[in-house]
């Protein structure tokens, strides 16, 4: 990985696209919409587009979050071939069990997208800028980006200033 060490360490965090609550089905089960695959596939476009192509990706086993994924994969085709772990932490946990997480990330990793569910996830963006901007007041909309920079590495990050946002609307 020539260059690697020169990159800036970066965290993008995504909310789950849009799903669907079909009576009777358990909240882990729950599906996308056919807007949430639009969106999602939108979400990995932008992000190749402004150059933020994961190296690792975390995300919550969840049916809704694992299609988020695959969506966006097939958006990112071409353009790299991430490592992919599915973190029960990221359906379960609370900002600062995701904050730990992202603290085991090994130091090869510069580029991670971890993807989740609300409240947790805005949360978890606010509390990593906590003197900036917040993405919406509401937080991170359906298949909402929140791109951090944190300045240290992965095992010492506590802060990591915003520098992009984006809602992905097909």
């Amino acid at each position: 990985m020539s260059g690697a060490g020169t990159r800036p360490r970066t965290l993008v965090l995504l909310r789950h696209a849009k799903a669907d609550r079909p009576a009777g089905l358990a909240d882990t089960d729950r599906p996308l919409t056919d807007r949430g695959h639009a969106d999602a596939a939108a979400a990995g476009a932008w992000m190749v587009n402004h150059g933020y192509v994961p190296d690792l990706v975390l995300c919550s086993p969840a049916r809704r979050t694992r299609q988020t994924w695959h969506s966006v994969a097939v958006a990112l085709a071409g353009a790299g071939s991430p490592v992919v772990r599915y973190e029960r932490r990221l359906y379960e946990g609370s900002p600062d069990e995701l904050l730990a997480l992202i603290r085991e990330v090994e130091p090869e990793f510069r580029t991670v997208l971890v993807i989740g569910h609300n409240p947790t996830i805005s949360q978890l963006s606010a509390q990593l800028d906590a003197g900036g901007g917040e993405v919406d007041s509401d937080g991170l909309r359906t298949c909402g980006l929140a791109v951090h920079q944190p300045e240290t590495d992965w095992p010492d990050t506590d802060t990591a200033k915003l520098v992009a946002a984006h809602t992905a609307r097909a």
